[in-house]
């Protein structure tokens, strides 16, 4: 009896082992993949501890990183003053889903706290000093592609503006809430496209100042006037008065979960930068960032071999292995549902030119998790039929 009972207690792993062994003949010598049962125990591995390009699955470290050092119900805020001088001063903190909707409510709020008789203001004055001025992400180009967005303490839509030619050939908004500004005619103009989004640039400030060109937008239409101009400057908190703290309707467990719904670099290099901010102090720096998460990788998941460039990707010399995702994977299980799902899988993909990277979990009728890297580094190799393969015998 004893025997009949090692025999059949063996059988699963056994199991496993054949359904998957098909898999070897999908994984070039250039690619990794690791699979991992609910219990922890991997039941498939093929060069899991070879280093190479994560793509958007590197979204995932940095999701946990900011989770480590903000908390899942940690928000944003956005702090507006009033000087000596009637100027109304904006001090932005790393507010990855400030958008038009957002700015049009805070004008409300704004103008609510200004008295009958004065609605007037002078210059509008903008602070981004919490994070570094000049945020260089390996891997962005200057391009005019929404992939490519600057990062920023004080930004709007993404730094993003959509736009299309209307039927006389004029530019106007492509989004009702957003109007198109003539602060950015010039860049759309540049760009020689008839419709489209096209990104701000860091030069200049511009993405800052487009940011304040919004707001008086919306103020303007809640009765506030502004007699000067809008400009840089520095909140001077012990003299400055502090009229209204907005503070993100999005919790960061939320944030992340729209940082996965779109695969957006702009909000996850965000949240790396933040992420350094709350560990380090300002102003935020994508060093400090990485150095955040380097930190925690070691000394909480127990990875010394990983190369972080940036956080959301975009960078091919991001570098990680197969082990150490199933690590990453490992500790954001809890907040697995806040990825992409389809049918019985979560999952983060990755793609960029001849790198197509996947990984996640397939949930079981227990409602267990199996955990799987897909870690394809071969130009023109997809992970399909491999998917298929796990979504089919992994029950």
């Amino acid at each position: 009896m004893l025997f009949f009972w090692i025999l059949g207690a063996a059988q699963p792993q056994n199991l496993y082992a054949d359904k998957l062994n098909s898999l070897h003949n999908l994984i070039g010598n250039q690619d990794a993949v690791l699979v991992a049962d609910p219990q922890g125990k991997v039941i498939f591995s093929k060069n899991a501890g070879m280093q190479l390009v994560p793509a958007s699955t590197l979204k995932i470290l940095t999701a946990l990183v900011a989770l480590h050092y903000m908390g899942p119900d940690y928000r944003f805020a956005t702090e507006f003053y009033l000087d000596k001088n009637s100027n109304l001063k904006i001090k932005g903190f790393g507010d990855p889903l400030l958008i038009s909707e957002t700015l049009a409510e805070i004008a409300k709020d704004l103008a609510a706290r200004f008295d009958t008789v004065s609605r007037n203001i002078n210059d509008l004055v903008l602070d981004d000093s919490y994070f570094n001025a000049t945020i260089v992400i390996p891997g962005v180009t200057s391009s005019y592609e929404p992939y490519d967005a600057p990062n920023g303490a004080l930004c709007v839509n993404f730094n993003t503006v959509n736009f299309r030619r209307n039927q006389n050939g004029a530019y106007v908004s492509a989004e009702p809430q957003t109007p198109l500004l003539p602060f950015v005619l010039a860049r759309i103009n540049a760009s020689n496209i008839d419709q489209g989004r096209i990104i701000l640039s860091p030069k200049k400030n511009e993405i800052t100042l487009y940011a304040g060109h919004l707001l008086l937008y919306f103020l303007k239409k809640e009765g506030i006037k502004s007699n000067g101009r809008i400009r840089m400057g520095k909140v001077q908190k012990d003299v400055d008065k502090l009229i209204f703290r907005y503070v993100s309707g999005f919790s960061l467990a939320q944030v992340i979960s729209k940082l996965f719904e779109y695969s957006n670099n702009f909000v996850a290099n965000q949240l790396l930068i933040a992420a350094g901010a709350n560990a380090y102090g300002s102003p935020g720096t994508l060093y400090n960032g990485i150095r955040a998460a380097l930190t925690y990788a070691k000394n909480i998941l127990e990875i010394d071999n990983i190369r972080i460039i940036e956080g959301s990707g975009i960078s091919k010399k991001n570098r990680v292995s197969a082990e150490n995702l199933y690590k990453i994977l490992k500790a954001f299980s809890s907040y697995h549902f806040l990825m992409h799902q389809t049918g019985k899988a979560f999952y983060k993909t990755g793609t960029l030119r001849g790198i197509n990277t996947r990984a996640g979990y397939i949930e079981n009728a227990k409602g267990e998790l199996y955990c799987f890297v897909v870690l394809l580094n071969t130009p023109g190799k997809t992970p399909k039929r491999i998917m298929d393969i796990l979504l089919r015998d992994l029950d």
